[in-house]
């Protein structure tokens, strides 16, 4: 189910940052994110920062170093483009870039001052990892940084720190340059923030019908508005469809469905039939009633945020590459319609 994408005002976004609690699949959509954007088609960059290797394998490819590489090249012309980005390599970037330390950055880091620096020092590593996204995003295709030629990507998707940490993950820029005020730290810190809270920008929210991945959604919606981020989508994953209709529901809540139509239906399919075996049938039917009314209850809480909602199936095979494909099939109204459905078909 989608509540009402196409009228997201961030329709047009160009960095989509996947957020969600821990086991509820965040690298899986933002892969399926990726390849629906993918196929308008265009050339997405996908990213992750926590050095994990969940983009290569969902993708069943080599893992991912610093240089961006292409994982993938649809059919009708699309690609997506990998890069696990490493704090370490980010800072000697960095520090060549701006103060053009040359061998005196390698002399650093064999004293063990950029371990420091990533590892220790408070908000660095976040600043250098987001500041690589900015990079990639301002690229453009003559190999300037800035002008009138078309970016080098036309979307990028970022598999970001959980929703637990998302909020400050994504505004530690915005401290970073109230701290340096001035140099090339506080330029480039206040140009990353710019773009964050910009129509560029917008944080999706993966999260499953469970009670604590469902209040840390609506915790990181509030924060991240409270920081004048934008929430993009709710994407709910792993959606398992009810085995009963509302009538069996209502009658398994209640306890009272027929025992006696039960038999019969277990005798007509050849499974020998014992009390306890019907007995166990009831207590089941009810559990799963009871787990369908908390996950309405869950999805209403969502609801009430206003943002739109998508729902992924569960996927009993697991996650492989022709999954990720169902996947963006769904997500595809998000980004352009059909289009994008017969794109991700090909």
């Amino acid at each position: 189910m989608t509540t009402d994408p196409s009228a997201a005002p961030w329709a047009r976004a160009r960095l989509h940052v996947v957020t969600g609690k821990g086991g509820t699949g965040k690298t899986t959509v933002a892969s399926a994110i990726a390849l629906a954007l993918a196929s308008r088609p265009g050339r997405i960059l996908l990213t992750e920062v926590e050095s994990r290797q969940g983009i290569s394998q969902t993708f069943d490819v080599a893992p991912l170093g610093t240089e961006e590489t292409r994982i993938l090249r649809l059919a009708g012309g699309g690609e997506i483009v990998g890069l696990s980005i490493d704090a370490k390599a980010a800072l000697l970037e960095y520090l060549q870039m701006f103060y053009k330390l040359g061998r005196a950055g390698k002399l650093l880091e064999k004293f063990g001052a950029i371990d420091f620096a990533t590892t220790i020092a408070p908000g660095v590593r976040d600043v250098l990892l987001i500041g690589k996204i900015y990079e990639a995003n301002r690229r453009r295709r003559d190999g300037r940084h800035k002008g009138e030629a078309a970016p080098v990507y036309d979307g990028i998707v970022l598999d970001a720190p959980p929703t637990g940490r998302i909020g400050r993950f994504l505004s530690v820029n915005s401290e970073v340059a109230d701290l340096a005020r001035v140099g090339p730290i506080a330029s480039q810190a206040g140009s990353i923030t710019r773009l964050l809270e910009s129509e560029q920008t917008v944080v999706h929210l993966v999260t499953l019908l469970e009670e604590m991945p469902v209040q840390e959604t609506l915790d990181a919606i509030d924060e991240l508005r409270s920081k004048s981020l934008r929430p993009g989508a709710i994407i709910v994953n792993m959606v398992r469809e009810p085995l009963l209709d509302d009538l069996a529901l209502e009658q398994a809540r209640a306890g009272r469905l027929h025992k006696a139509s039960i038999r019969t239906q277990l005798t007509e399919a050849g499974i020998r039939v014992t009390p306890e075996l019907v007995d166990g049938l009831l207590d089941e039917a009810r559990d799963h009633a009871q787990r369908i009314d908390l996950e309405r209850e869950q999805l209403a809480l969502l609801e009430a945020t206003g943002l739109p909602i998508v729902q992924l199936p569960a996927l009993p095979g697991g996650v492989d590459a022709g999954s990720i494909r169902e996947l963006a099939i769904h997500l595809a109204p998000l980004f352009s319609g059909a289009a994008v459905h017969e794109a991700v078909q090909a």
